[in-house]
């Protein structure tokens, strides 16, 4: 392939294609990475085993008790691991790529799970037989009818089950009103990791000590309540600081048997830092870094969260440990990076396993959003730019890794030089970092509650999402609702093609026997309200429903509220708490622009009639191209055509307008949210063919972004689209997701870099919530999916996370091809 411009990125794997290797300036990282690059990630089901075996032993008790002594039986007895090289230690599965398995969550899927794992197309599993029987003979059967999703679908009403699973198996979602709660147990979140590297668990369990030692012991509420939970959180820092001491006992071990000096002086620091953190508080950068990581890892044994547990701000709760080493003379830049990449790497090998057929079509591609937040402000408001900050841009350019997911914050005020490498970063092509602007997000939280301090220092936390530690206290997973889907069931009066002749949705009417734009968009806002009532009653179910499914003992520790009240991080209410939540508007493109088409082309201009766009639609444009030229041609979002946009500014409003009425009900901002993962895919997979020219059961339009190949008018129009379709005067609004696709050659060189910055700045100005790029050629995408062996390291920019091209179906690998490639910014 020969192009006039690659990317950093496409050079390498060009090198790779023609037999030179990768370059790293650290062996270590080479040598780590050759353990389990392009190994297909296994089950492992150590955790669900001990996890499984503890609540048989504990039935009747409080679920909050139960949960910290499954945490500690699983401290006690897991497999503990030291890798080859390594100098972070503690992993939640065997060696290589691994995930764990939940069956609290969704047990009743394991069988089904063992058997298509390995060869599904969402990211496939191998699972040994030895564990297969595992599964099936020791951990099923204990949790059939005890499992959340279980209970969830007996739960609903029959009128939102119809929405949400298919009647006759509740096993199959329908994708058109779309629970999440049973594929994760909490939407994503970050911990107080400073607490951790200040106080230690040793300081948290005295706390909670001396809490539980202070209890009123003739109160109801003292003994039925928060003796329990302080029992919990007691018994949870004493299951982390006892699997830290296990590391330190293999640790040692290995050191005696060690015949290399290097590697022996290594495995004594290890032993002596694990016996040191997370127990007591860090005194260095380097028990800073492994106190983290010991949190973050054991929090995925205690439960799945969605997008798993993000860092937080590592630049700033890491910086007064390097400042120290660094005056000391104890650390260096080049140890800092090492370190880096050695926790990079032990993310690497940690896959998010999604059992259940929807929660692996959602997240294609291993996806992992376990974000590093860098840059942004402090909790006092001054610019929050440090020498780690450069430290982390700096390890995202040097390490083609697609872990962890980098993602900086950007105001107003940043510097020129954080600015100016945030945008060399991106340039490589690896789709890092993602940017988060503090103009959108902090104004939110402060109308939703906050105060200046924690909106400063908030985390981004998922996908495009944030949290403030210790103030947010939200963990209920929302729907997803697939609105192009009510565009479909207005055509044909509340039926879906794809499911014959039931009605699903609202019977507003035949459309053909309309006479005015407003009939149609009448009868379209029944049914786009209908999806929103009925998303409102599945999260009314879930948020009652998951306090007697899930607890969070860990989680709650490291929460100053739930410490302070003495309640789980899982409970409805937590006082003193912000409760932001969200609802998910899918194919938001695809929707705008059929509406926009079917105002202009066959209520205004006349052009076509209804009967006419419906016989095409019902097959799917074949033999009728001449009607889906013009369809296509008709006004699209994301050219700042104010035809369409005002379109969409109204979808928008409408929604808003909902929440700000209805989920005070749900005591939570259940705000609208357009970040789709690759969900946008299993739900177009539902949805026949739509009035913009989609043809049927083709990708819906992603996030915020215009429909594929749809923005013609340049990267500019697109956010002025993004711009003018949102309803500024309404609070009731979260994460905006906006992929750009640019082509190397339009950034390439300074000239490429100061464009790619103004651009930026015009963003940040925009006050739009959230940018991520795709800096690539077609080409390069097109001979990857040709030739996957050849572009096996080759990293794209999906949906809030990065993957591998060659891990994709085929379906998303078109999906990417197909977006617009800018060539000029």
């Amino acid at each position: 392939m020969s192009l006039a411009v690659l990317s950093p990125q496409e050079q390498r794997i060009q090198s790779e294609i023609a037999g030179k290797p990768l370059p790293y300036r650290r062996g270590r990282t080479r040598d780590i990475l050759n353990t389990f690059q392009d190994v297909r990630p296994q089950v492992d089901v150590e955790r669900a085993k001990y996890f499984t075996e503890s609540f048989r032993q504990t039935e009747g008790q409080p679920l909050i008790l139960r949960w910290s002594k499954a945490l500690y039986h699983i401290a006690e007895h897991i497999t503990v691991y030291i890798d080859d090289h390594q100098l972070l230690v503690g992993r939640g599965g065997s060696q290589g790529r691994y995930g764990i398995l939940y069956p609290e969550l969704d047990g009743d899927f394991l069988g089904l799970a063992i058997e298509q794992m390995p060869t599904r197309q969402e990211s496939p599993f191998t699972v040994s037989p030895a564990d297969a029987r595992i599964v099936i003979e020791e951990i099923a059967p204990y949790w059939q009818g005890k499992t959340f999703h279980e209970n969830l679908a007996k739960a609903l009403p029959a009128e939102t089950l119809k929405y949400t699973y298919d009647p006759q198996d509740p096993l199959k979602s329908r994708f058109i009103v779309n629970e999440t709660a049973s594929f994760r147990s909490s939407i994503q979140w970050v911990h107080d990791y400073e607490k951790v590297l200040k106080r230690g668990f040793a300081g948290l369990k005295a706390e909670a000590a001396e809490k539980l030692a202070g209890l009123d012991p003739l109160s109801p509420t003292d003994t039925m309540e928060k003796a329990p939970f302080l029992e919990a959180v007691i018994i949870v820092c004493d299951a982390i600081v006892l699997w830290a001491r296990r590391h330190a006992d293999l640790a040692e071990d290995l050191a005696a048997r060690e015949t290399d000096r290097q590697r022996r002086q290594e495995l004594l620091q290890i032993a002596a830092t694990c016996r040191h953190v997370p127990e007591q508080p860090a005194r260095n950068f380097r028990e800073a870094m492994q106190a983290q990581w010991f949190t973050q890892m054991f929090s995925r044994l205690e439960q799945k969260t969605g997008t798993i547990i993000s860092n937080g701000r590592m630049d700033q709760y890491l910086y007064p440990y390097y400042q120290q080493d660094i005056a000391d003379g104890t650390l260096t830049d080049e140890t800092v990076l090492e370190w880096l990449e050695c926790m990079w790497l032990s993310m690497a090998q940690f896959i998010d396993l999604y059992i259940s057929p929807t929660g692996g079509a959602f997240n294609e591609g291993y996806a992992h959003w376990e974000a590093v937040t860098i840059g942004g402000q402090t909790p006092d408001g001054r610019d929050a730019t440090n020498e780690l900050t450069y430290l982390f841009l700096q390890s995202k350019r040097e390490f083609p890794l697609h872990y962890p997911d980098l993602a900086a914050r950007i105001h107003g005020r940043v510097p020129a030089r954080y600015l100016y490498e945030v945008a060399e970063t991106i340039k490589d092509g690896s789709g890092f970092p993602k940017l988060i602007n503090d103009e959108e997000v902090v104004p939110l939280l402060l109308a939703k509650g906050a105060g200046f301090n924690e909106a400063f220092d908030y985390a981004v936390s998922g996908c495009a999402e944030c949290r403030m530690p210790n103030r947010d206290t939200y963990t209920s997973p929302c729907a997803y609702i697939n609105f192009p889907a009510a565009v479909e069931m207005t055509l044909y009066n509340g039926k879906m093609k794809l499911y014959g002749d039931e009605i699903i949705g609202l019977a507003t009417g035949d459309p053909r026997l309309f006479t005015t734009w407003e009939e149609f968009w009448q009868a379209y806002l029944a049914q786009h309200i209908n999806f929103l009532k009925h998303a409102f009653i599945q999260q009314h179910v879930i948020i009652g429903l998951r306090v007697r499914h899930f607890a969070w003992p860990l989680g709650s520790a490291l929460h100053d509220l739930c410490l302070k009240e003495c309640k789980d991080i899982h409970e409805p209410v937590i006082p003193g708490g912000i409760d932001l939540g969200y609802f998910e508007f899918m194919g938001y493109g695809t929707v705008v622009d059929s509406l926009a088409a079917i105002k202009k082309l066959v209520y205004e201009d006349k052009k076509i009639t209804m009967a006419e766009l419906i016989d095409g639609l019902e097959h799917n444009f074949e033999g009728r191209e001449i009607l889906r030229q013009r369809l296509l041609n008709a006004p699209k979002y994301g050219n700042d055509d104010a035809y369409a946009d005002a379109i969409a500014k109204e979808l928008d409003r409408q929604c808003v307008m909902f929440t700000q009425r209805y989920s005070q009900e749900l005591g939570v901002h259940l705000d609208l949210r357009l970040v789709p993962f690759t969900s946008h895919v299993p739900f177009g997979k539902v949805v026949s063919a739509t009035p913009n020219g989609r043809r049927a059961y083709t990708p819906l339009s992603d996030g915020s972004s215009a429909s594929q190949g749809a923005d013609i008018n340049g990267p500019t129009a697109v956010l002025l689209s993004n711009y003018s379709s949102k309803n500024m005067d309404f609070r009731e609004r979260a994460a905006r997701l906006l992929n750009v696709k640019l082509s190397p050659s339009c950034v390439a060189g300074e000239e490429g870099t100061e464009k790619l910055v103004s651009f930026i700045r015009t963003w940040c100005d925009l006050k739009l919530w959230h940018l991520q790029f795709n800096v690539i050629n077609r080409e390069t995408l097109l001979a990857a999916k040709a030739e996957p062996e050849k572009y096996r390291n080759l990293i794209v920019r999906i949906a809030g996370y990065s993957a591998y091209f060659t891990d994709l179906s085929a379906d998303l690998q078109d999906d990417l091809i197909a977006r617009t490639e800018h060539a000029a910014v």
